[in-house]
């Protein structure tokens, strides 16, 4: 499965806020990416919320199950 992390500063000094999201589509671009950190900072829907765009990236995970569900 597929993540897209996307990491923000905050106002509270040293503070990070990752935001995850899962299925990000495929061949998404920096542009993209910048575009909807951006638009997370400028609604401001976060109490203490994100005031700058650290960083994204895209974490790719696979998962095998061993024993039960």
């Amino acid at each position: 499965m597929k993540t897209l992390r996307m990491t923000f500063g905050t106002p509270v000094a040293n503070e990070k806020l990752t935001l995850s999201l899962p299925y990000p589509k495929d061949g998404v671009s920096q542009a993209e990416i910048e575009t909807a950190m951006q638009s997370v900072i400028d609604r401001g829907i976060f109490v203490a919320g994100p005031n700058s765009r650290l960083g994204a990236e895209i974490v790719d995970r696979t998962v095998t199950v061993v024993f039960g569900d």
